[in-house]
Parts: C-alpha cells; sequence; structure tokens
C-alpha cells in the first residue's frame, strides 16, 4: 500500500521553531515528528511513501538518506507550493493502478491506528474517500464535517464562520482512485477548500477520540510535546 505524506508547509505561524527547521522535523521527546509518522504507515502495512518538500528541503532529505525504514520513500520537492490537492494531482503517477492509499497531513502529531482507519474504510465499501474526524473546541479553525447515521460525510466546510458541527478533519484520509477526477488543475489547491466540499455523499467520516494534536502554533506544539513525553 502506498501514502502520501504531505510535509512541505511553510509554518510561518510557528516563527522561530521553524526559521531554521522545517515543520516536519520539529522534536517531540527526542524524535522528530516525521519519525512518528513513519513508525505508523510501517505498522499499517505501507510500503511507499510520497513525502513532498519546500521549506528546507535539504534537511528533510537528509532525515530520509539516515532514518533506518522499511519504506521507499520518494521525495518530491516543490519549488512553488502546489497545495496539498495540487501534490496529489501531479504525482498522481505515484499511487496509479492503486485501489485506496493514505493521505496523511505529516503537521499534525497523531495517535491513531492508520489498520483500523484502513478497516473502517473497507467495512464501508471502499467509499471515494474516509476521513478521520476527532472533537475539536475551535471549529471555526478547523475543517467540519457533518455526518449521518451511517458515518456519511453530509457536508464538509473549512473554518467555517458558523460550523455546524464540531467534528473536525484531522489531516488523515484513505482515498481511492475516483479522487483523481476531483482534483482541479489549477495551483495551488487545497483537499480542504477545494476538493472536500464537493465529496459530500461519497465520503465516510471515521471519528476516533485517539489523540490528535494539529501543530500550528507555538502553544499547540507545546502541548503535542508535552504529550510526546507522556507516551514515551
Amino acid at each position: 500500500m502506498k501514502a502520501f505524506l504531505l510535509a512541505a508547509g511553510l509554518g510561518t505561524r510557528l516563527g522561530e521553531l521553524t526559521r531554521s527547521t522545517p515543520k516536519c522535523l520539529l522534536p517531540l521527546a527526542g524524535r522528530p515528528l516525521l519519525d512518528y509518522w513513519f513508525d505508523s504507515l510501517e505498522q499499517a502495512g505501507v510500503t511507499d511513501v510520497l513525502l513532498n518538500v519546500h521549506h528546507l528541503a535539504d534537511q528533510v532529505r537528509d532525515y530520509v538518506l539516515r532514518k533506518k525504514t522499511s519504506l521507499m520513500v520518494r521525495i518530491f520537492f516543490e519549488s512553488e507550493l502546489l497545495g496539498s490537492a495540487g501534490t496529489i494531482r501531479q504525482a498522481w503517477d505515484f499511487v496509479e493502478g492503486e485501489k485506496s492509499f493514505f493521505i496523511v497531513y505529516a503537521d499534525n502529531f497523531a495517535r491513531v491506528d492508520l489498520r483500523r482507519l484502513y478497516a473502517f474504510h473497507e467495512r464501508h465499501a471502499y467509499p471515494l474517500l474516509t476521513l478521520v474526524g476527532y472533537s475539536t473546541d475551535e471549529p471555526q479553525r478547523c475543517g467540519i464535517l457533518e455526518l449521518d447515521s451511517d458515518d456519511k460525510v453530509i457536508s464538509f466546510e473549512e473554518k467555517p464562520s458558523q460550523p455546524k458541527s464540531n467534528i473536525a478533519n484531522a489531516g488523515l484520509h484513505v482515498a481511492g482512485a475516483g479522487l483523481y477526477d476531483y482534483l482541479p488543475g489549477k495551483y495551488p489547491a487545497d483537499l480542504g477548500f477545494h476538493v472536500l466540499p464537493r465529496l459530500t455523499g461519497q465520503m465516510c467520516g471515521y471519528v476516533t477520540d485517539e489523540y490528535i494534536q494539529d501543530i500550528g502554533t507555538p502553544e499547540t506544539y507545546e502541548r503535542a510535546r508535552r504529550m510526546a513525553e507522556k507516551k514515551e
């Protein structure tokens, strides 16, 4: 199985923390964030990863070269940021012929069992896309999904002014080959703003209480750092 691991973000809201360190290599309990994602993907049976890079890309390349992992990692350099949907469209050959694949935002810290996520995707007859949802106290800052009683996503809105629920997108997805038909041909293009709202009725939501923390600000990074130290 394959996975897109999206790690090209600038991390500008983190200020000095990402001036000389890419966001995906910020340390948590003495390990870079990417370490945790590589472990999770390996445990889920993933064999091949496409890792997109932009800011301080050489540091990420060096990390991958040094990392001992069974994963075959393909570095996808973006001289200009394509956005999450743009990366997937531009690198679609990576998943050509795959029935399903993971799409993971590497700038979150999550202790989600991806094997359970994929099993949920299977049980729901391989929808176009399955995304992980979690309860948030700040829905206006997240991509918010609304579910029916069959786990189907009936609405999705990125950073809504009037949220319809408090279930947020965790940036963890399982997608099928049909996703390509919905990816814009203009860049940058974002999954949350430009794609997921068009997939309502064709997506399922896997809501979990497993630990999920966006790392977008120094405060949320500190929360993730403290949690990682507890878990280690």
